[in-house]
């Protein structure tokens, strides 16, 4: 019996120190590859937006490919000044994900007892806003869905009714008298671009304006040498001295040619400083709505030749050289500096939007993505959770004075109204599963943004 006792205590010995030798092996094969011996993914290769109609995505975050490779690039124009953030955050304080504030919806953003992005899509016979056949002087083709072989129009049929605000009939007229003497700037990407060209044919009507003054210039958007188009629009309404604008600056960073003299030179792309255009600009806005997202990718930075810098030299911080991480350290540069510039400029309201989802469904836009879904509302017509789908956004603008102009979760219901297949050409090739429709989806935005000025 002793000896039986003895070799069972014996067994059991070795059982343990098999068991922690096998351990000790996965922790030190963890520490040297944690994604690679897990079915984790990391950070910068999940996906933001995955082809499930109704989810919230709390903690995802851009994957490597947020475009299409023959998007949109930024004219390549020099900066006249440069000018370092004051007050810029410190890494370790901007350098957070949405998971730190699991559980925790709240934005002081965000008036109380209103929340904007929470409410339904309802019928209304009284949309579409505009005519995407008449308004062909603010209104680019290919978001003209009007002009495509497309045929089916009841996406625009719907109107988005927050619950618990009042959010009075968008009037362009009317409108423009709330907004006299004053200058509103859209500055981000496209789709930033997508909602100037909406709130254009918006305050329109989609009508001819001859008394509409293009003031560029006065911004420095001009046309240069080579470029598709310049890097802004800006038009005054005489009649009211309004004037809105667009400013491209897909990423919100400044960008500075890093050899004048070299027309392939590659550009320092400032996490910690805002674009040249706000810093040189910003005593003659009065609302500025940012947007950025869809370009934080590896492909977009090599084809612009884009080259991450900080303080002024190129970044040697791992903690930011994730696409997500440079991203969110950006965002919460901008919205800092620009914060820090409201005391002295008492009329100016600044937003910054949450990110525009994409829809690509059985695929990517490379591999077979597909939205050609017609039927409206699909997957739902409402959203009833407090708390932003896009996390990062939500938190860059937590306590400060700028506000979260959140479109992301009722956008998210609303996959039938991107381009789709559908062009000016009609000819096959990529859906067009990121941009909308106009009129459409991004005229909500502006509904939702003029209720709040």
């Amino acid at each position: 019996m002793k000896l039986g006792n003895l070799n069972g205590l014996r067994s059991k010995q070795l059982k343990l120190a098999v068991i922690a030798f096998c351990t000790t092996l996965l922790v030190l094969a963890w520490e040297k590859a944690p994604y690679q011996s897990s079915l984790i993914l990391p950070p910068d290769q999940l996906i933001l937006f995955p082809p499930v109609a109704k989810t919230r995505y709390l903690h995802d975050h851009p994957s490597a490919e947020e475009d299409f490779p023959n998007g949109e690039t930024l004219p390549r124009t020099a900066t006249e000044k440069v000018e370092q953030v004051p007050h810029a955050p410190s890494l370790d304080s901007t350098i957070i994900s949405s998971e730190t504030t699991k559980g925790d919806d709240k934005v002081t953003g965000e008036k109380k007892g209103c929340n904007f992005a929470k409410g339904k899509w309802v019928p209304d016979d009284r949309r579409p806003l505009y005519s995407g056949y008449g308004c062909k002087k603010w209104l680019s083709e290919m978001w003209a869905c009007r002009l495509t072989q497309r045929t089916d129009f009841s996406y625009e049929k719907f109107k988005w009714q927050p619950e618990g605000c009042d959010m009075p009939e968008f009037e362009g007229p009317t409108f423009l008298k709330r907004m006299q003497d004053k200058t509103i700037a859209f500055v981000g990407d496209s789709l930033g671009r997508q909602m100037f060209q909406s709130m254009m044919c918006m305050v329109t009507e989609g009508k001819e304006r001859p008394d509409v003054e293009d003031v560029g210039v006065m911004y420095g958007f001009v046309q240069e040498a080579g470029a598709i188009r310049p890097n802004g629009w800006a038009y005054r309404f005489p009649i009211t001295n309004t004037t809105i604008l667009f400013h491209w600056t897909s990423t919100l960073c400044d960008l500075e040619p890093l050899n004048t003299s070299n027309p392939t030179t590659s550009y320092a792309m400032h996490l910690d400083r805002p674009p040249s255009f706000l810093t040189q600009n910003l005593d003659k806005l009065d609302v500025v709505i940012l947007n950025t997202g869809h370009h934080w990718n590896r492909g977009k930075l090599k084809a612009n030749r884009w080259e991450m810098y900080v303080n002024g030299f190129p970044n040697t911080n791992k903690e930011i050289a994730p696409m997500w991480k440079a991203k969110n350290f950006t965002m919460h540069s901008v919205v800092k500096w620009l914060d820090s510039q409201l005391p002295n400029h008492p009329r100016l309201k600044v937003f910054l939007r949450s990110i525009s989802p994409r829809h690509f469904f059985n695929g990517e836009w490379n591999s077979g993505g597909r939205c050609d879904n017609a039927n409206p509302l699909a997957g739902g017509d409402e959203v009833s959770h407090d708390g932003s789908e896009d996390a990062d956004a939500e938190l860059a603008v937590r306590g400060t004075r700028v506000k979260l102009l959140d479109i992301t979760a009722l956008s998210n219901l609303r996959d039938e109204g991107h381009i789709s297949k559908y062009s000016i050409t009609a000819a096959e090739g990529v859906q067009d599963c990121l941009h909308w429709c106009l009129p459409g989806i991004p005229d909500a935005w502006n509904e939702i943004l003029a209720a709040q000025l």
